[in-house]
């Protein structure tokens, strides 16, 4: 796998990522999901792409691989980057959605949680 510096913060990433959208909803085969994260790690594959309302449903698919870096990856994850974002619509109200801080902050927690 050849990887590339991201800037000057030292951070080496793999010229392919792995996004994990509706592959890893919450109806997804558990095991499918996990062979398919440790296979993509046999290649050299270290970036996996999440986000607050990958699934479906919403969350899902952080839970998901919340779960895969507990049960399989644990020994490697030191060795892995996981990326998320925050937008898009997550609860109703005015603070379920958008870019305001305390949409990202609450978001941020949610993530970390999953």
């Amino acid at each position: 796998m050849i990887y590339n510096r991201c800037g000057r913060s030292g951070l080496l990433l793999p010229a392919i990522s792995l996004g994990l959208w509706h592959n890893f909803g919450g109806d997804a085969d558990p095991a499918n999901k996990s062979a398919l994260c440790r296979r993509a790690f046999d290649f050299g594959i270290t970036h996996f792409d999440l986000a607050n309302n990958y699934g479906p449903p919403p969350g899902s698919a952080e839970e998901a691989f919340g779960a895969i870096l507990r049960n399989d990856f644990k020994a490697h994850r030191d060795h892995l980057i996981i990326s998320t974002k925050a937008g898009y619509h997550m609860w109703d109200g005015p603070y379920g959605e958008w870019g305001s801080r305390k949409y990202l902050i609450a978001s941020l927690d949610q993530s970390l949680k999953r």
